[in-house]
């Protein structure tokens, strides 16, 4: 699949996705279901005899899968299976006890509660509807155009000499209809006109359709969401090939989908978790800064050096990451600590642990076969084979760095040979690892469970991080990875980041639009590489780049270069003071960290998610809200200017405590040394003081800080930390603002926002004493 220009050389990786056939114009091979009769139902759904345009007999099961969730499969057989099944179950659907299975002479109904399958036997048609029968999208037959080609697949199979090559839906779309989702998409977080694949690509930035982490989920304006359950890469013709219809195409056994009922996007995300897994909460003290070594030759002296000199200069700082080389040169990624550079590893790691610092190794699944682990492997048959039944010897780095092997997490013994290597750095001290790559499995390798690359492709990124979240678990009490590639379900491993951007104020804006677009997808925790990745940014871009991952989810500065503050002493004083803002925003940051674990909302969402009757929070996309009360409008422009969307309500400007009414767009110009931050008016922000770590501990001391609000209005927030949660509500009587507070956590004082307006003063108590 090709992505530039055919004028300009590029390389055909192995890892890119096989291109489906194309039948010649008049060529037979389409099965579209035309007609169903029953064959069984029970309390949860019915498996219906479907006979097609090719006069075969296909399979159709329409069930509840769960309180607002309804499942369609159509296959050869009962018990088709995914292919990707082989290697682990992405999707666990669930039942219904409220499911009302309804059949007539013509007609069979499928009600889960909020959604409802109809389904209308001879001629077939299926749709779906809310729980008040307001139709959120219904089956499409197929459009032909004037030539009589089809332009869009309607639900059946097709067939290219005489070899089913893959299944396919078509869903209607109303004209106004937007859609998100699909994973960590650098394109407008609208996907109405795109036809995203999901296929993991090494994606060589932040720029293009390419995406290091896809998920087959796309949610709708109208109020529900569509998962697909499939490891191949299933392609999604999102109004692209008519402006009226969604395609599905999924070269799998089957077609597998649910119709997730919102009518909140929070609702989908809730529904989605359950059928998928939870999102995994990071631990406290990675919410706070992370510094790279950079990609350039590293030793213990410099680590040791840096970690000073962050202390030195009042960096707040909690996780050192120690890039590709704590490994030998050309030997990655064997798991081999470089005994010339660094010859005392326990010891290093013994003295950044005492001066606050956790440390993250970079790795991935593939070994060099210049390393001695590569021979140890191969003797053992641990790495993915060639269609001979040999090491297939991969060039994951696109020639940059060695050919080496691939490990197959598909054989127990490879897995239980790459976890002991784990283990050991593990017990050494390291804190977590950054599970890099995993996008490069080639088409053509074959696994030891007999899975074709093409197969194993996508899921093999589950395999690789469940594998180093799980022992990392059992050594240090937490899940976490910093992953790049991911996939369906891939909320279980927290967290991941946006991949190699390029530095510019272009990247920087489409990286934000593929983090909005990931958490769109059911992943609660993003992060990017801040200043970007390749190159070295200029001062100003690396200033309003450090501002935006200061207010990001999770934050860690890395690149090709150094992205050490000091490196850039004419704005060292402005990443450092946009990172001091971050620390001081920790019981705000954190507290909307635990509720997107419980929620499986994201931290950082598009406008959308809390506004999605409004049309343009579907556009808005380099701007969003960090919590429920704080609106982030990175600069993207390198002038200093740009425009805003407010969504409804009033919004006090951080900066000034201008408050401006919402449901329009304002042209803001900030400094150098301010990001465009807004604040909710009436919402309750706790702070702390900023320290160098945020550490493991309870926040010590708490100041809420009020903006605004009408006499009589009454404000919450919950205050979520490791000893428990603390309910803070604000009640304004006349020109004091009675605060009272019902938890662990210790409120210092209170204070008051001057928002035009606002009370003169607080008095803090506890409910009782305020007479709650």
């Amino acid at each position: 699949m090709p992505y530039r220009p055919p004028l300009v050389a590029h390389e055909y990786f192995s890892a890119d996705p096989p291109e489906l056939p194309v039948r010649a114009h008049g060529e037979n091979g389409l099965s579209a279901v035309t007609r169903a009769e029953p064959m069984a139902a029970d309390a949860h759904g019915v498996t219906l005899k479907a006979s097609t345009s090719a006069e075969e007999v296909l399979v159709v099961q329409v069930s509840a899968a769960g309180e607002g969730v309804i499942r369609v499969r159509l296959s050869q057989d009962v018990a088709a299976l995914t292919r990707s099944a082989r290697a682990l179950r992405m999707v666990t659907p669930g039942q219904y006890a409220g499911t009302r299975v309804d059949t007539g002479d013509d007609r069979v109904v499928v009600d889960a509660g909020p959604v409802r399958a109809e389904i209308t036997l001879n001629p077939w048609h299926l749709r779906f509807t809310d729980a008040s029968g307001r139709v959120l999208t219904e089956q499409d037959r197929g459009h032909v155009d004037i030539s009589g080609r089809l332009r869009t697949l309607p639900f059946g199979r097709s067939q290219v000499d005489g070899a089913t090559v893959a299944y396919h839906e078509s869903l209607a779309a109303r004209p106004d209809e937007h859609f998100g989702g699909l994973g960590e998409k650098f394109t407008p977080l609208d996907k109405r006109g795109q036809r995203p694949v999901m296929w993991n690509f090494d994606a060589f930035g932040a720029e293009s359709d390419r995406s290091y982490k896809n998920v087959p989920l796309l949610l709708s304006s109208r109020g529900y969401g569509l998962l697909v359950d499939s490891g191949m890469p299933v392609e999604f013709d999102v109004c692209r090939s008519t402006h009226s219809v969604v395609e599905i195409v999924a070269p799998d056994d089957l077609i597998d989908y649910y119709v997730i009922a919102g009518p909140l996007i929070p609702d989908v995300l809730a529904r989605y978790d359950r059928l998928t897994c939870a999102p995994a909460l990071p631990p406290k003290w990675a919410f706070g800064t992370w510094i790279s070594s950079g990609f350039f030759r590293d030793s213990a002296e410099r680590v040791l050096a840096r970690a000073a000199k962050i202390r030195e200069r009042g960096i707040p700082c909690d996780v050192l990451h120690l890039d590709c080389y704590w490994q030998a040169a050309d030997n990655w990624s064997d798991l081999r600590w470089d005994p010339e550079n660094f010859p005392d590893p326990e010891g290093m790691l013994a003295t950044l642990a005492e001066q606050g610092f956790k440390v993250c190794l970079w790795m991935n699944p593939y070994i060099s076969h210049l390393s001695p682990a590569f021979a140890e492997g191969d003797a053992a048959g641990y790495f993915l084979k060639n269609t001979g039944g040999e090491t297939y010897v991969a060039d994951s780095w696109h020639g940059s760095y060695p050919a080496g092997g691939i490990v197959d997490f598909t054989d127990p013994g490879a897995a239980s040979w790459f976890r002991e290597k784990l283990r050991r750095l593990l017990r050494q001290g390291v804190a977590l690892f950054k599970t890099d790559f995993a996008e490069g499995v080639p088409t053509d390798a074959v696994a030891s469970n007999g899975m074709t690359g093409t197969e194993l492709h996508n899921v093999y990124t589950l395999l690789f991080n469940d594998l180093v979240s799980e022992v990392t678990r059992e050594e240090n009490g937490h899940g976490m990875v910093w992953a790049r590639s991911s996939y369906l379900g891939g909320q279980r491993h927290a967290a991941q980041w946006s991949g190699d951007s390029y530095t510019s104020y272009a990247a920087m804006a489409s990286t934000l639009r593929g983090g909005l677009s990931h958490g769109l997808s059911g992943v609660p925790y993003w992060s990017h590489d801040a200043g970007g990745f390749t190159g070295r940014p200029s001062d100003d871009l690396y200033a309003r780049w450090a501002q935006f991952g200061a207010l990001s989810p999770l934050v860690r500065f890395h690149g090709t270069t150094s992205r050490e503050p000091w490196e850039f002493p004419e704005v060292e004083r402005l990443a450092v003071e946009a990172l001091r803002l971050r620390y001081r925003l920790m019981p705000y940051i954190y507290s909307a960290a635990v509720a997107s674990a419980r929620t499986g909302s994201p931290m950082m969402r598009a406008l959308c998610v809390d506004h999605p009757d409004d049309p343009v929070a579907w556009q808005a996309d380099l701007e969003y809200l960090l919590g429920p009360d704080l609106l982030v409008a990175p600069m993207t422009d390198p002038d200093g200017t740009r425009q805003v969307y407010l969504p409804a309500g009033s919004w006090v400007d951080h900066w000034t405590h201008e408050v401006h009414e919402g449901g329009r767009y304002i042209t803001v110009t900030t400094p150098l040394d301010r990001i465009p931050l807004f604040v909710r008016y009436g919402a309750l922000i706790p702070l702390t003081e900023a320290r160098d770590a945020v550490g493991d501990a309870p926040f010590d001391g708490v100041t809420v800080v009020a903006y605004g609000g009408a006499d009589g209005a009454t404000s919450r927030t919950t205050i979520h930390d490791v000893d428990g949660d603390t309910t803070v509500t604000a009640t304004r009587d006349g020109d004091v603002l009675r605060v009272a507070a019902s938890g662990p956590a210790s409120i210092a004082q209170v204070h008051i926002a001057p928002v035009a307006g606002a009370p003169a003063r607080a008095v803090v108590g506890r409910p009782a004493e305020l007479g709650e």
